[in-house]
């Protein structure tokens, strides 16, 4: 089967001819018609998590992906051949991952796709759509409440918009003034041009007061900490990416924590509901062919790339 991969941390990710797998006790083969690109997935070929990832070579890259169920393995009970599945696929210990024709997920990491979009759609949603949805649980997120998302127009950012304003809040996203537009469409009341100055002086001009929750997706240390002044008091202060220091928000009477996922295939179900109901837009910006991973993955690094990238089988 045809595979981009990396024969160690570090190297250039190409193209390859690999053995097809078979599915051991618990496993789903799956025939994979797309594959979603995130920056996880040049992070960990570069090798970015040291000791906390174990993995073997050629490691397959690529997390999230949709197609249709192979083979089962011994103890599988929620899928049969045929069925459409998605979800995620990494598994860097056994050199496994999405970027390739076939590929075997653990039956607790899949779901049945939704039956009203494609593939290519399905395979956008995954570690994003989970990501976001666990967010908008964990800060508390309903009717009523100010959410201010930093890094609002990413993967992430677009799906917790969504999820967000689905539940009555009012949300100020952070936006170009050529994505204002869009994240508006998506649910955001307000929408504030990080280009034009600091985010949180143009935040505290429209809203003295504050907001209840502030998500950030982007911003460092120093950065996260400046944000934090737009939360109001008992407010809640979240950063996707460690930033945040527990201990000092706590003195402030502020709830903030670094977030870290928790995937279910639960949640790929509700997921899979909020798509065939109407009530989730995948932005998917390009779907390439599996051959142009390569580039892919370099248009990822820059950060510029619009709406997800897709690979297709």
């Amino acid at each position: 089967m045809r595979a981009v991969a990396v024969n160690a941390f570090g190297e250039q990710p190409q193209l390859m001819e690999l053995p097809q797998p078979e599915p051991g006790p618990g496993e789903v083969l799956v025939r994979l018609a797309a594959a979603g690109v995130n920056p996880v997935d040049w992070k960990l070929a570069d090798g970015a998590f040291g000791d906390a990832v174990k993995a073997s070579f050629p490691l397959v890259l690529g997390t999230d992906g949709a197609g249709e169920v192979l083979a089962v393995g011994t103890g599988v009970r929620r899928f049969t051949v045929g069925d459409a599945v998605f979800g995620q696929f990494q598994r860097a210990e056994q050199g496994g991952g999405s970027y390739c024709e076939l590929a075997l997920a653990d039956e607790d990491r899949i779901a049945h796709a939704a039956r009203s979009v494609t593939y290519a759609t399905s395979a956008a949603v995954p570690t994003a759509g989970m990501t976001a949805y666990n967010l908008i649980e964990e800060t508390r997120t309903g009717e009523g409440k100010w959410v201010l998302i930093v890094g609002a127009t990413g993967g992430v950012g677009t799906f917790a918009t969504q999820l967000a304003a689905g539940r009555g809040a009012e949300v100020i996203a952070t936006a170009r003034p050529e994505m204002a537009e869009l994240m508006r469409n998506l649910g955001a009341s307000e929408t504030v041009d990080h280009t034009a100055g600091p985010v949180a002086d143009q935040v505290l001009a429209a809203h003295p007061d504050g907001v209840d929750v502030l998500i950030d997706m982007i911003s460092g240390p120093a950065e996260f900490a400046g944000m934090t002044r737009t939360v109001r008091d008992g407010g809640t202060a979240v950063s996707l990416i460690g930033s945040a220091d527990a201990d000092d928000l706590t003195e402030r009477n502020l709830r903030g924590f670094n977030f870290i996922n928790r995937p279910s295939p639960q949640l790929l179900e509700i997921l899979a509901g909020h798509l065939d109901a109407g009530r989730l837009t995948v932005l998917v910006g390009s779907e390439v062919p599996l051959t142009s991973a390569p580039e892919a993955i370099a248009a990822s690094r820059t950060g510029r790339a619009r709406g997800k990238t897709v690979l297709t089988m």
